[in-house]
């Protein structure tokens, strides 16, 4: 197949599912910090004794909250870089005992910042010296504050009209590997303004780019360049009390890595304005309805494991991954270079670690921890969000894409899947995102085929 870049023209309206009643609908939104009081391991680099010595802008957990009358459903976004299977049932188990939400419509998901703490343990770096344990004080005060946002968005809850429009995402990052690969450009953004217009309520946007503008030699909290986003939407358009509920979409090979001129806080203000800036531009021409259909649905869908090479053949090739890295940087090869081969060198090392542990029978925990792999889709109206756990490469956001105009992925969403879900064609390639893998790259097609039979139930055969 021939992969390509994917940009939806207009945001169109299908006949969807319908139900009996439609009533107005009602909305909610809130922000409350997570931004650790102390010192926290910052999660995303390895080799690097990355403690954290400040914050630089707080990390938030931001809900949006809607119903109708029928259903209620409810998004949480997360600036953290995980939101494990095993946080997501705490939290919603508590979020529905305090709101009467159903489970099965709470949705929670991960920004993916690389400047946040550590929320859990990945059996790929367990080798690396400098990484620590994650500290289970800090994930008990992210539940905590997930579970209060939710709350405080729905108490919130206010008569509200909706809209959606598709902002443009160029500029702020390229395929990883190759700048001219497959990449979804669009910015889906669901505004939510209370009933009489005067008053935004939440604004919900989705981009399938990498936050990691920042590298391992910044110790300070931040969200990255979706932070960034988010301050420039809140203080130029928005209100500076609007939450932004911002969503990473299928960015397994999607960065910022050929478009930054550095990284620094100077550089992720540059790219969160300039996608603040085409998301503002885009909500000029929004237009709004005050009633719609909720529905959510969910499947567990189990994933096959990846067969590994042994430690011996690891070994082997981690020392390759040394040599070419040491000849690039002899060479003076361009630095979009160079960051690739230092990022095959860490999942080489991580590729040993992994066939170590398969050779010792230590895999099953690890796959205990993230199987069976959840989908999720709440329907607002006549679009369909669909969550999806771990890094999914981009094209299998394409392929639901193409044949569901009204259907936008978000990733890091109800859990992790321990490492990449790549193309087969990315796994006979190898580099870092294979090798950081353990799921079979056929994952990808099974989570496609699941979620297309789950948009089909919702809209009815396209």
């Amino acid at each position: 197949m021939t992969w390509i870049s994917y940009r939806q023209r207009k945001c169109t309206t299908g006949s969807g599912v319908t139900s009996s009643m439609t009533q107005v609908l009602k909305a909610g939104a809130a922000a409350v910090d997570i931004s650790p009081a102390d010192s926290q391991f910052l999660f995303g680099y390895p080799h690097v004794e990355r403690m954290s010595t400040g914050i630089h802008d707080p990390l938030l957990s931001s809900a949006l909250y809607l119903e109708n009358g029928q259903e209620q459903v409810l998004f949480v976004a997360n600036d953290i870089i995980f939101v494990s299977k095993d946080l997501t049932r705490r939290a919603r188990c508590r979020i529905a005992q305090a709101t009467g939400i159903r489970s099965e419509a709470i949705m929670l998901s991960a920004t993916h910042t690389h400047s946040g703490p550590m929320t859990m343990d990945c059996l790929s770096t367990q080798d690396d010296p400098v990484i620590p344990k994650t500290d289970q004080r800090y994930v008990s005060f992210l539940e905590d504050q997930i579970v209060r946002s939710a709350c405080k968005a729905v108490e919130q809850a206010q008569p509200a009209q909706i809209g959606l429009v598709i902002a443009d995402g160029s500029g702020v990052g390229t395929n990883r590997r190759d700048p001219s690969g497959p990449s979804d450009l669009d910015v889906p953004v669901l505004l939510v303004k209370s009933h009489d217009g005067s008053e935004n309520i939440a604004c919900m946007m989705i981009c399938a780019m990498h936050p990691t503008v920042l590298h391992e030699d910044s110790r300070l909290i931040s969200g990255d360049f979706p932070g960034m986003a988010r301050q420039y939407l809140q203080c130029e358009v928005l209100g500076k009390d609007c939450p932004v509920v911002y969503h990473t979409g299928a960015s397994g090979n999607q960065s910022p890595r050929h478009v930054t001129q550095a990284n620094t806080f100077a550089e992720a203000k540059r790219l969160g304005d300039l996608l603040g800036q085409s998301v503002a531009s885009a909500l000029a021409n929004m237009e709004f309805q005050s009633q719609g259909t909720l529905i959510s649905s969910q499947r567990e869908v189990t994933l096959p494991g990846k067969e590994f090479s042994s430690a011996a053949v690891a070994q082997q090739n981690l020392q390759k991954s040394i040599i070419r890295l040491e000849n690039l940087r002899k060479n003076n090869a361009p630095r979009q270079d160079v960051r690739t081969a230092e990022c095959d060198w860490f999942g080489a090392e991580e590729t040993l670690t992994i066939a170590r542990a398969s050779e010792e029978g230590r895999l099953e925990a690890a796959y205990a921890c993230c199987l069976p792999a959840e989908i999720q889709i709440i329907k607002v109206g006549d679009w369909a969000f669909v969550g999806w756990p771990g890094e999914l490469f981009v094209e299998y956001a394409l392929w639901i894409r193409a044949r569901w105009d009204n259907s936008f992925i978000l990733t890091m969403a109800n859990g992790d899947l321990q490492g990449y879900v790549v193309t087969p064609e990315a796994a006979a390639e190898g580099g870092y995102e294979a090798s950081n893998a353990l799921l079979s790259c056929e994952s990808g097609q099974i989570i496609v085929d699941q979620t297309s039979k789950m948009l089909e139930a919702l809209y009815g055969s396209q």
